[in-house]
């Protein structure tokens, strides 16, 4: 009897185990901005800055001067950040040194609006309030906004104070800036505009991620003019683009805007660019990436540019008339698909953009065919009816290798999951 060459059979092997798939990256925490408001008529201006942090995506402690308190309402703060005003440093809510506590937290510490009484009080190291001695105590940057009356402003104490803030090292001031005050006066000493201060605040707060890139954002809308008072445009607003910039240049990056006519302001830190037609874009576009493309790592194209263009632009009024008018259109130049024909090397990346009206499957059907076309790295797809005009967004991105939906998200959130995905290709 000869023994089998095979083991005896027994009980079935158990397949082998797939490996499980790796676990996703926990988010990033929220960053923590304490918002400390002194006592000015421009405090009121602290609940647009509170909600510009925290439309940003930062945790915002709110703390005020007692005479804060006398020109906005602390409730006011809490109901917008959803954390308790602190206005007393014996608080009887808090358990600890209160100062000592907030700034173990907080990231950031902004001072805004700062008075010169404040300017005072920290260029002395005195710590007798609560915002004095958590801008001691802070761990992280203290942004200062000054806001006073222009010859406050311009009055010797306060530029020592000022000399000797910038001295220490130990603050950052933002403004002020040259405009009209509360009493009607005009000149230096205006607070800075509660989304400059956010935006400053919300820079130093989170990671500088994407510093180093140079990013080119298009947006908005162009439009194509037909005599002096008529033109050809869309629905365009022109927010996801300049949310796409905001958010870039508050992670690092150095950024250049080319926008269509839009009313909305420049992001903080942002280099703007105004045109009004297709072929104006154009222009603009090239000469901010370069002859070579070399002067950008990521060109990402939000604008709804123009497909068409009236052959005439007339130099007076058309007349009107019973008779049906025809217009002559002609096609303008395909942007994004120029950049991409011109592309030599893998960089700029490039990212479009593709508004439709189909359904869900049409819509990745149509980015997928324009990445092939326009020869870019991804497309993000979306409806009209959920982005023109909206504060929020609903989109895919696709690229060559897969589609990935977004649900419906504040465009600034938005903003930020494009650019985490366009930064890992540009340094792939």
């Amino acid at each position: 009897m000869t023994t089998p060459s095979h083991p005896p059979l027994g009980p079935a092997d158990p397949p082998a185990a797939e490996p499980a798939p790796a676990p996703a990256p926990a988010p990033a925490p929220a960053p923590v901005i304490a918002l400390a408001v002194a006592g000015s008529i421009a405090a009121y201006k602290a609940a647009e800055i509170a909600r510009a942090l925290r439309k940003g995506g930062a945790r915002v402690l709110p703390v005020m001067t007692r005479s804060a308190t006398e020109f906005l309402g602390p409730l006011t703060l809490s109901g917008i950040t959803g954390e308790p005003t602190v206005t007393d440093m014996f608080d009887p809510g808090f358990a600890g040194e209160i100062h000592v506590d907030l700034a173990r937290r907080a990231d950031v510490v902004v001072i805004a609006p700062a008075t010169a009484d404040v300017l005072a009080r920290l260029a002395q190291g005195r710590a007798d309030d609560l915002v004095s001695a958590l801008s001691l105590c802070a761990r992280g940057p203290v942004i200062v906004a000054p806001a006073m009356h222009p010859r406050m402003w311009s009055h010797p104490a306060v530029k020592r104070n000022v000399a000797t803030l910038l001295a220490d090292g130990r603050v950052e001031l933002v403004g002020p800036e040259d405009g009209e005050v509360a009493s009607g006066e005009s000149g230096m000493g205006r607070m800075a505009s509660p989304e400059a201060i956010a935006a400053v605040a919300l820079a130093r707060a989170g990671k500088a991620d994407l510093r180093g890139l140079r990013i080119v954002v298009t947006a908005g809308p162009t439009v194509e003019d037909l005599d002096p008072v008529r033109f050809l445009g869309n629905r365009s607003t022109g927010k996801m683009g300049f949310a796409i910039a905001e958010r870039a240049a508050s992670r690092g990056a150095d950024v250049t805007l080319v926008a269509g006519p839009v009313s909305l302001a420049t992001p903080f830190g942002v280099r703007r660019l105004d045109v009004r037609s297709a072929l104006a874009m154009r222009s603009a576009l090239w000469e901010s990436l370069g002859a070579d493309l070399e002067r950008a790592d990521l060109l990402v194209m939000t604008a709804a540019v123009a497909d068409y263009r009236p052959r005439d632009e007339h130099a007076t009024k058309l007349k009107r008339s019973a008779r049906p008018m025809a217009l002559d259109l002609v096609p303008n130049p395909d942007l994004l698909a120029e950049v991409g024909a011109a592309r030599a090397h893998r960089l700029p990346v490039l990212v479009g953009f593709a508004v439709e009206t189909d359904t869900d499957d049409h819509v990745i059907e149509a980015a997928r065919a324009k990445l092939a076309a326009k020869r870019v790295d991804m497309v993000v797809a979306n409806h009209a009816v959920d982005s023109f005009g909206r504060d929020d967004n609903r989109a895919t991105l696709v690229t060559k290798d897969a589609a990935e939906p977004f649900g419906v998200l504040p465009k600034t959130v938005l903003a930020d999951r494009i650019l985490d995905r366009a930064a890992a290709l540009c340094r792939r």
